[in-house]
């Protein structure tokens, strides 16, 4: 059992070693949210001594595998908020559906429900042919999940009824095939998805979009690195684009915000 809590200073030096040895930056994330995980882990794991843990999660790179699940959030759902989904249905897709061709990015896109939520509504709008969805997180493993199509048959209901009140257009079975315990959905979706790891924290810029969402991942920053983040979707955005975040989120306190403008009651913003 551990005799004592791990403070700050061995929070800070862990992170500086999975920065040096693995290249993840978790360093301005939010401390006390960050924190709260990394002693669920070494509670979870029971190592003898917070030495034996750091040593761990620095050399050994399937238990680093392990220590990236469980401090990255991957909490999410299909159609979640659904009136944010009719929101893009109605006010963002149909004039992004005058453009040629439409690239959307979905950052932090953790097992892909957000993604797929995406191909349907563009699919129903007759918008799927010429679009592409890319789709990036800082977690391989996740990705590996998201790129199959996959989820738990048990979590269909909500997700079928989000989709009803996020205005869906036919019965949502029509979209996966059920085979055991899991949903397997249609390959013309996935047929339009890039999965990619990505890390907002270090990467850079690596296309031109119209719409960019990233939802209830910014939460988890603190301000300065919210910040920086606004930099990039800004750096990553056309001109007239649109970025769109989650419920608990805002561009309001960003010094460059007023050159966006909010698109409503739903948290999606246009670039002016």
């Amino acid at each position: 059992m551990i005799s004592d809590a791990i403070d700050n200073e061995q929070i800070e030096t862990l992170l500086s070693d999975v920065l040096e040895a693995h290249g993840y930056d978790f360093l301005e994330y939010s401390h006390a949210s960050i924190k709260r995980r990394i002693t669920r882990l070494y509670a979870l794991d029971n190592f003898v001594s917070f030495a034996e843990f750091r040593y761990t999660v620095r050399t050994d790179k399937q238990y680093f595998k392990r220590f990236l699940e469980e401090i990255t959030v991957n909490v999410t759902e299909m159609f979640r908020d659904p009136t944010f989904y009719k929101a893009l249905r109605n006010d963002v897709l149909p004039v992004l559906g005058t453009y040629p061709f439409i690239r959307i990015w979905v950052a932090g896109c953790s097992t892909g429900e957000e993604a797929y939520s995406l191909a349907i509504v563009l699919k129903e709008l007759n918008l799927l042919h010429k679009s592409l969805i890319y789709a990036t997180d800082i977690n391989p493993s996740v990705l590996e999940k998201a790129k199959k199509g996959l989820f738990p048959l048990n979590h269909l209901k909500t997700y079928s009824e989000n989709y009803v009140n996020s205005g869906g257009l036919k019965d949502f079975s029509s979209y996966y095939s059920a085979n055991y315990s899991l949903a397997k959905f249609d390959e013309t979706l996935s047929s339009k998805m890039i999965f990619s790891t990505h890390n907002l924290v270090s990467d850079h810029s690596f296309n031109e979009f119209q719409l960019i969402l990233c939802r209830n991942v910014l939460i988890y920053f603190d301000k300065e690195l919210q910040h920086k983040v606004f930099q990039l979707f800004d750096n990553s955005l056309e001109k007239l684009g649109y970025l769109a975040l989650g419920s608990k989120e805002s561009l309001d306190f960003w010094n460059r915000s007023k050159e966006y403008k909010r698109i409503r009651t739903e948290k999606i913003w246009r670039k002016l």
